[in-house]
């Protein structure tokens, strides 16, 4: 295997720079560019040095001997000053000894997966903790890399695995004349790992979480979305004036309030009236949109937006405001009356919607693998086909370890490590 190595702190210039080496060269490596080898994880000050004596830089070196560390496998740190010049130098130095080469992004990562210090759910804890960007995303995604579903999926796991050896044993020990029942905690057994199952499936998923719960405004023309769209994201992110039909297609912001992360989506004014092409592409979106929405707020005429739409009256700075019966809020988005209060509620929605603090939230993929599992599992019946009941055991299993990573494809893996930066 060869040796890699990247900058695995964030872009220069900054106070420190962090090169990372991993591989079986990773020892020779670092004593080529410090003279000798530091003891194993102690951090030493050490000269750097090229092939021809010049000197790099002075800086805190350290070995890390595999397979108790984060690849798996003998890593070196170079924690060098943080200037654009001094990390080039390092690097050439590197990448000048044989068997050495820069790291593809998430490489690091994807050996640790390899070597067995990480499973494949506790990659994507990792992928999604560096991508995290609200208190929520990082309490999460801190408790998938910690395994918090591998322990579960590993028992769920061990479960099936009891349950199948009951089948072969019931299978082992009949014959035609004296047919073997299975034992009553079989059925027991297989009921609890379906309710199990079943629990974290109607969790929140990850979905909301990434990409923030989303909130579409929508309503005719010049009912007051943008205005409000602006106050929500406390930016002048969409154009606002007088004439109708100013949005002209969707517009999206992505935002946190109070920890909790929204994206709000300005629409096209919705009515039938159009004839403007461009209008009418504009309008399709918002219905799109409208179909995509966690919520709606409705600007709209009363009663007249879709289901479970929050009834706001906007702009009642305005004389020529209609009004209605009974909103849920009303709002002007010019003085700020209400934007409060809404943002207090939207809070409070989003809150119920997405996975609780800390919680454990499935990614798509891991949804789907659980729900093919419940599946194969529910057309298990206690007294039904021994050898069908194996088998939908045994699909069961394997669709486990394609969650944690017991099986996957070079693709799924090019997939998910992808999404790490170089370094990582």
């Amino acid at each position: 295997m060869e040796t890699i190595f990247a900058l695995s702190s964030g872009s220069a210039p900054a106070g420190i720079a962090v090169i990372r080496i991993s591989g079986p060269r990773a020892a020779a490596a670092l004593e080529n560019l410090a003279g000798k080898l530091p003891p194993p994880r102690r951090a030493v000050a050490r000269y750097l040095k090229d092939s021809g004596g010049g000197i790099l830089d002075h800086a805190m070196v350290l070995f890390l001997p595999g397979p108790n560390n984060a690849t798996g496998e003998d890593t070196a740190e170079l924690h060098l000053h943080g200037g654009r010049a001094v990390i080039a130098a390092v690097e050439s130095a590197l990448a000048a000894m044989d068997g050495l080469r820069h790291a593809e992004p998430g490489e690091f990562t994807r050996r640790a997966f390899v070597n067995g210090r990480l499973d494949l759910a506790e990659s994507e804890g990792l992928a999604d903790l560096l991508e995290a960007e609200t208190e929520l995303q990082r309490r999460s995604a801190i408790a998938m890399l910690g395994g918090g579903l591998s322990r579960v999926v590993e028992g769920w796991r061990s479960e099936v695995l009891i349950l199948s050896a009951q089948v072969e044993a019931v299978l082992d020990f009949s014959d035609e004349e004296d047919a073997a029942d299975l034992p009553s905690s079989f059925a027991e057994g297989l009921g609890a790992l379906r309710a199990g199952i079943g629990d974290w499936l109607a969790r929140p998923r990850a979905r909301a979480l990434k990409e923030g719960f989303r909130v579409v405004l929508a309503g005719p023309p010049n009912s007051g979305k943008s205005t409000l769209f602006n106050a929500l994201v406390e930016d002048e992110a969409a154009i606002t004036a007088p004439t109708a039909g100013t949005t002209r297609d969707i517009l999206q912001r992505s935002c946190a309030i109070a920890g909790i992360p929204f994206t709000f989506i300005d629409t096209a004014g919705l009515h039938e009236s159009s004839v403007d092409p461009i209008e009418i592409i504009g309008i399709e979106r918002a219905h799109s949109a409208l179909n995509q929405a966690d919520l709606v707020l409705w600007l709209g005429n009363e009663g007249e937006g879709p289901p479970g739409a929050w009834e706001i009256e906007s702009k009642i700075d305005c004389s020529a405001s209609g009004g209605k019966s009974s909103p849920l809020l009303r709002i002007s988005a010019v003085t700020g009356e209400g934007v409060d209060e809404l943002r207090h509620r939207l809070t409070a929605h989003a809150a119920i919607a997405l996975p609780k603090t800390g919680q454990v939230a499935l990614s798509d993929r891991q949804h789907n693998l659980l729900t093919e599992a419940l599946n194969n599992l529910n057309e298990i019946c206690p007294s039904g086909d021994l050898l069908l009941t194996g088998e939908n055991l045994r699909s069961a299993r394997a669709a486990f370890d394609r969650l944690i990573g017991r099986s996957a494809t070079e693709d799924l893996l090019d997939t998910l490590f992808g999404r790490f930066c170089i370094g990582k």
